[in-house]
């Protein structure tokens, strides 16, 4: 029995082959094409300064001169701002360019000029606002594989007018190859992406971007409002770490260059910073802070596998949960952002910061399997579905987390964060996605309330849905009653979640589509939780 394969492909999936990904009609001649290929894009917003992005291909598929400019008003007459960059081969065509002098909390148009006077769709986006904020919309989005759907929550978010900012925390797109993680019966509406081949190499990263920005919603989403932007794993491969990944075969190479090709391809196609991580202040009302928890510094997840081949199992784990996933050497962050995320917090706060919000890839709230989940999957689901589900039933009785890739397999660095978010007075919001289910955690630690947590569902990903026959709302009562930590959560539906920021409220909406194997963007708030400042806990 093998422990250490991905959680996704067992508990949710039923399958131990993952992969696949595509969209109706696109092909390798869109990512060929000529001209501005992929719209527009904006990022990094600042209070004076903004990044902008677009990718432009020469015919001669040579270097480029792209102009940027941004201005108030859609006819351009007045130009505000802008730049210059020069593209070419050496980074897929795309351009990002820094614009600056422009004020705070405003909106504006941008567009690219190409070298033959062509121009580029036109976008919107606005910068971030100073001094006192009454209140500011946050949408945020994690884990959208294209086959298992549309990203109706993608276009639901872009038509809604009171949403200042979007955040995505990672698996933006899955690197699997065509027929592996996606729907039993072959994609939902043949929305394969390339290429057919899971990817390894720099093209291959490459191309699955430009067939993921080839999504009409998805590019609607980036076209009319900023976007702050971070990795989990499927941006390089599943459960990736510094040193390698669950995914990561020795016959696909030395790790070090393919993720060297997954960072670049990262960098290039999305209107993302070259720093890993950053913070921004929304006037006087919250600071965010972006954070890198997989490729820089990550330590590898515990092996569990080797344990329950043991003669004595029970012994082993307990000998597990007691000493090695103490180890405080074991970090997420790594210690340069763990000490720079601890002194950031401090500041936030003495500067008179309301709200403190992270955003991590995985859930930090303690989590256990109950025993009662064997009895939710399916009865055809595979052996080692059960199997894995059994095994994390009999870990949880001895207080071993049941998802060791997240902040469950580092309790000293998590623990080492929550202290440091309590010792600095923070109004601590954490923002994580990954899982593909909705939860929402009190955060505590040392007995005391340290934080909430609201962690998203998936755009489309599937949950516990997929490989379980038991009433939804039965399985969130065992996982609750389970686990002291978790309030609320719900397993089997897709979206997003739109965070609402007050000088004295936190206010977290889980956003649920009605469908998302057609397109639509009919949709719910399935659950609303509130926090007040200066509680650490949900109402």
């Amino acid at each position: 029995m093998t422990l250490r394969t991905d959680r996704r492909s067992l508990l949710l999936t039923g399958t131990l082959g993952l992969g696949a990904l595509a969209i109706p009609g696109f092909s390798l001649a869109q990512a060929l094409a000529t001209g501005f290929t992929h719209s527009v894009a904006s990022g990094e917003p600042g209070q004076d300064t903004m990044l902008l992005w677009t990718r432009y291909v020469p015919a001669d598929g040579g270097a480029a001169k792209l102009r940027a400019e941004i201005s108030k008003t859609a006819d351009f007459a007045k130009i505000a701002s802008g730049g210059e960059q020069i593209t070419g081969p050496w980074r897929d065509h795309t351009a990002k360019i820094t614009v600056e002098g422009l004020e705070p909390g405003t909106s504006y148009f941008y567009r690219f000029v190409g070298p033959d006077g062509s121009f580029s769709p036109v976008g919107r986006t606005k910068t971030l606002p100073a001094g006192n904020v009454g209140r500011f919309g946050i949408g945020v989005f994690s884990c959208a594989n294209m086959p298992f759907g549309f990203f109706n929550a993608y276009g639901h978010a872009a038509a809604r007018a009171d949403i200042d900012l979007w955040v995505h925390l990672g698996d933006y797109l899955y690197e699997y190859k065509r027929g592996g993680y996606a729907p039993a019966g072959g994609a939902v509406a043949d929305r394969w992406p390339e290429p057919a081949t899971e990817m390894v190499h720099l093209a291959d990263y490459r191309l699955r971007y430009a067939s993921y920005r080839s999504d009409p919603d998805l590019q609607e989403l980036h076209r009319v409002k900023p976007m702050l932007i971070q990795m989990d794993d499927h941006e390089s491969t599943n459960n990736s770490w510094e040193g390698g990944a669950q995914n990561h075969q020795p016959d696909e190479g030395d790790w070090s260059v393919r993720k060297a090709a997954a960072l670049q391809a990262f960098k290039e196609w999305l209107p993302v910073s070259e720093t890993p991580w950053g913070s921004y202040d929304i006037g006087g009302l919250a600071t965010l802070f972006r954070t890198e928890s997989r490729l820089l510094a990550r330590s590898d997840e515990p092996d569990l596998a080797p344990l329950f081949r043991s003669a004595d199992a029970q012994k082993a784990l307990i000998a597990f949960r007691d000493g090695e996933l103490q180890d405080p050497a074991r970090t997420m962050l790594g210690t340069e952002q763990e000490v720079w995320l601890g002194h950031a917090l401090r500041k936030s706060v003495r500067a008179g910061q309301k709200w403190q919000l992270v955003g991590f890839g995985t859930i930090m709230g303690k989590q256990r399997m109950p025993e009662q989940a064997l009895d939710w999957i399916k009865p055809d689901a595979p052996a080692r579905t059960r199997a894995y589900v059994q095994s994390g039933v009999i870990a949880s009785k001895l207080g071993v987390p049941s998802d060791l890739d997240n902040w469950g397999g580092f309790p000293a660095a998590r623990a080492r964060f929550l202290k440091s978010a309590q010792a600095a007075g923070a109004n601590l919001v954490v923002l994580c996605g990954d899982s593909h289910n909705a939860w929402a955690f009190d955060l505590g630690q040392d007995g005391k309330p340290a934080g909430v947590e609201f962690a998203g569902h998936s755009v489309t990903s599937p949950g516990y849905e997929n490989s379980t026959t038991t009433d939804p709302k039965i399985i969130a009562a065992g996982l609750v009653a389970a686990n002291p930590e978790l309030k609320w959560c719900d397993t089997s539906r897709r979206g997003y979640m739109a965070l609402t920021l007050t000088p004295e409220k936190a206010s977290n909406d889980w956003v649920f589509m009605d469908t998302i194997t057609q397109r639509t963007t009919k949709a719910s708030v399935g659950h609303t939780a509130v926090v007040t400042r200066g509680r650490n806990v949900m109402a």
